[in-house]
């Protein structure tokens, strides 16, 4: 019997971008070439949609052809490596009875978790389980200098979209530091750390846990980023050229034409904003994300902003725009207390990219409606003079 590490690196769609791994067990004699995937779940499953916004996604364990599980990566562009695993007969034993068990119907759904219980974290631990907790020990309280968020970020930042939703979505709790046990929730880093590891032989003597390793498949797209990429300062100057366009705007409405441009860029941010946060706050009273929980970004995107968009509509006719400025001038503070607030101890929130973005832009709009107020006021008091 030979087991194996199977890991597999970036794809195409957002939830292949942290990679994948499965445990590849062959044995020739036995006819056994079976490759244990924990990463199955079905998009047509009845009620998929509702579990995944409430946080309550379910996976499960099925057993692939290894061949044929390997040559569908192949196809799909994602790079493959093989660890041979320097396992004892009686390990080997125990590893296939376990995972023939895990396999099973009732035992193979499990209730995902993003950073704590996927794909890679039960491959490590049905690893760890069969040596008698080596990997735990090896592996927690070990520092990586990373956190959740910093992965999320260097992983997902070739598509921006979800990219930025991301750095809306996650809440205070990724900030924390990881040990290498954490980090093992990425497919890539397990595989680098399995290499440190020492398992002793039949014969007693410490050996590596990983007699060899071959890449076996280089995919035909960029490696996957060593750091999260630092792009305050062009969330910034988007931010800064929305606010900047917005005040723009509003010299010119003192015509029709230039008030409609005005409250149609500002309803355009405001909704999006608006509704961005009603996710955030869905998301921290309603669902079992709890890695949304405490997000300080309420402050930035919150249901204000989407009560503001409404406001918009009228102001577009010339009429409530007193009541759509104070409205404004609220959310702009919001978005500056969030700002402020990262010189407390308390608030360490990593949101400085969102923040460079999210408050010249609300400022923008909120000076820029006040502008509009005072152009409209002033064309007021002329026409009664007249």
């Amino acid at each position: 019997m030979r087991v194996y590490l199977m890991t597999v690196g970036q794809g195409s769609f957002i939830w292949e971008k942290f990679g994948h791994n499965a445990i590849w067990i062959r044995d020739e004699a036995r006819d056994i070439d079976i490759a244990y995937n924990w990463g199955v779940f079905d998009f047509d499953e009845p009620g998929f949609i509702g579990r995944l916004i409430r946080g309550q996604m379910m996976y499960r364990l099925e057993r692939f052809n290894g061949q044929a599980l390997a040559s569908a990566y192949v196809r799909d562009n994602r790079s493959i490596w093989l660890q041979e695993l320097n396992l004892t007969p009686a390990l080997e034993a125990e590893l296939f009875e376990f995972v023939e068990w895990n396999a099973r119907e009732e035992n193979k759904h499990y209730r995902y978790d993003y950073y704590r219980d996927n794909c890679s974290t039960r491959v490590r631990d049905a690893l760890d389980r069969v040596l008698g907790g080596a990997l735990r020990a090896a592996f927690e309280g070990k520092p990586t200098g990373t956190t959740y968020r910093q992965h999320t970020e260097r992983l997902t930042a070739e598509t921006l979209p979800e990219y930025t939703g991301l750095l809306l979505a996650l809440g205070p709790s990724t900030d924390r530091p990881i040990d290498v046990w954490e980090e093992s929730f990425l497919p890539v880093r397990l595989m680098q750390h399995v290499r440190t590891i020492q398992v002793p032989g039949e014969d007693g003597a410490m050996r590596p846990l990983v007699s060899s390793e071959a890449q076996v498949f280089e995919a035909a797209r960029p490696a996957e980023r060593d750091a999260a990429p630092s792009r305050g300062l062009i969330y910034g100057a988007i931010g800064a050229s929305l606010g900047l366009l917005l005040v723009g705007l509003s010299l010119l409405s003192g015509s029709r034409v230039g008030l409609i441009a005005f409250c149609l860029i500002a309803f355009v941010w405001s909704f999006v904003a608006g509704a961005a946060g009603v996710l955030i706050a869905g998301l921290w009273a309603f669902s079992e994300h709890s890695i949304t929980y405490g997000n300080e970004n309420l402050l930035q995107s919150n249901v204000l902003s989407l009560v503001l968009a409404g406001a918009l509509i009228v102001v577009a006719t010339g009429r409530a725009i007193r009541p759509a400025r104070a409205l404004a001038l609220v959310v702009a503070l919001l978005s500056l207390l969030g700002f402020a607030m990262q010189v407390l101890p308390m608030f360490d929130q990593v949101n400085g990219t969102l923040l460079a973005l999210m408050v010249p832009a609300h400022a923008g709009l909120a000076l820029g409606l006040w502008r509009v107020a005072a152009r409209r006021a002033s064309a007021g008091s002329v026409a009664e003079a007249g």
